[in-house]
C-alpha cells in the first residue's frame, strides 16, 4: 500500500487492505534519514525501493495489529532491520548518482 494507495481486486474488500508491514516503517525512517536538501528526482522513491528490496515480506491487514502481536526484541529487530537497509539504500543510491553524474561528465 504505498504513499495510502489502496486497490480494489474485485475478489472482496479485504484484499485491498493487505500490505507489506516494512512499507510504511520505511518511509517514515527515510523521511527522518534524508536531508531537505536531497531534492533530487526520484532520490526519496529510489531508496525506498533499495530498502524494501533488502527486507523480508511481511504482509498484514493492519499495522496496529502486527504490532500488538510483535514482541519487544522483535520491534526491536525489525527497527533494527529497517535503520539499516534505509541506511545502506541511502549510501548505495547516492554512490550510483554520483556514479552516473561521473559518466555525464567524462568526455568520450
Amino acid at each position: 500500500m504505498i504513499f495510502g494507495q489502496r486497490y480494489s481486486y474485485g475478489v472482496g474488500s479485504e484484499l485491498s487492505e493487505i500490505h507489506n508491514y516494512y512499507e510504511r516503517l520505511v518511509i517514515d525512517c527515510a523521511k527522518k534519514a534524508i536531508d531537505d536538501t536531497e531534492n533530487e528526482p526520484g532520490f526519496f522513491s529510489d531508496i525506498v525501493c533499495v530498502a524494501l528490496n533488502h527486507l523480508p515480506p511481511r504482509y498484514v491487514r493492519h499495522d496496529v495489529d502486527a504490532s500488538f502481536y510483535l514482541s519487544p526484541q522483535e520491534s526491536r529487530e525489525i527497527e533494527e532491520r529497517v535503520n539499516s537497509a534505509v541506511k545502506k539504500a541511502i549510501d548505495y543510491v547516492r554512490s550510483s548518482m554520483a556514479r552516473r553524474s561521473r559518466d555525464s561528465e567524462t568526455p568520450e
